[in-house]
């Protein structure tokens, strides 16, 4: 009788370990992006030289990487909860809200002053809205998974570190003139943050034969891109076409309903 309620103990005990460990795991991703994230703004803050940027842009994609497999862990795991979602959209406010701010103020904003500061808080400010009203639609159940609503802000930080990295590799660290671009650029990806611009998921994607296909002909096609151009200004060129497609389905079905009207 004792020998039997041993072995359950044990059995339950393992159960719960290992619930426990799977819980962590996705997590650790998250924790993960956040150390990225953080180096990322002491390794500006402490080093502002072109090379010093250049990695930390480098730890942003790092913690991109991290980000895009804490949630996909946790579904293969079973491990969603509310926590795990606030926590990842804590993280995601380090990693892709205050540290491409950081580096793109000191990469090119930075002499502007009070103008170059208003614009990457703006930017940050606009990310942590985007998070916020992300988390209160995904709770809703007719919210639809095939598009975001708003540009997601690790795709904006993404476009803004992949800049810094395709003008350190482009210009060896030679110092930005064209201010007004930048600006221009950080505040039209903190209003599509903000904005009702619907982007592509690819989370409902099926992969049939025409889907490889195309995903076969794409992959060539950036292999032979990248054998002239260099990998950051591919890079920088593919998150623009995803910006770029998200801006034009929002103009074509804005146009086909005023004609329907």
């Amino acid at each position: 009788m004792n020998q039997g309620r041993i072995e359950k103990a044990v059995k339950r005990f393992r159960k719960f370990e290992l619930h426990r460990a799977l819980f962590i795991l996705p997590n650790a991703f998250t924790m993960a992006s956040i150390f990225c994230g953080t180096y990322a703004i002491l390794h500006t803050v402490m080093h502002a030289s072109p090379e010093a940027l250049y990695h930390s842009a480098i730890a942003v994609f790092f913690a991109g990487f991290f980000d895009m497999f804490d949630g996909r862990v946790a579904r293969l795991t079973k491990t969603q909860s509310d926590f795990g979602m606030e926590f990842d959209s804590l993280a995601d406010v380090i990693s892709f809200g205050v540290a491409p701010a950081v580096i793109v103020y000191r990469w090119a904003l930075w002499p502007l002053g009070p103008l170059g500061l208003i614009t990457v808080i703006s930017f940050t400010a606009c990310g942590a809205i985007r998070l916020a009203r992300f988390n209160v639609l995904a709770r809703r159940p007719s919210t639809s998974s095939d598009y975001f609503v708003g540009l997601p802000i690790p795709i904006a930080a993404s476009m803004l570190v992949a800049l810094v990295v395709a003008h350190f590799r482009l210009f060896e660290g030679l110092p930005v003139t064209r201010h007004i671009l930048v600006i221009s650029l950080v505040l039209l990806l903190a209003f599509l943050m903000v904005s009702s611009v619907s982007f592509w998921t690819f989370k409902n994607v099926k992969f049939g034969r025409k889907t490889i296909y195309v995903l076969f002909m794409a992959a060539l096609g950036l292999f032979i891109a990248g054998l002239k151009f260099p990998v950051s200004l591919i890079l920088v060129a593919i998150i623009g076409s995803y910006i770029a497609l998200g801006i034009t389905r929002e103009v074509f079905v804005a146009c086909t309903k005023s004609k329907a009207a």
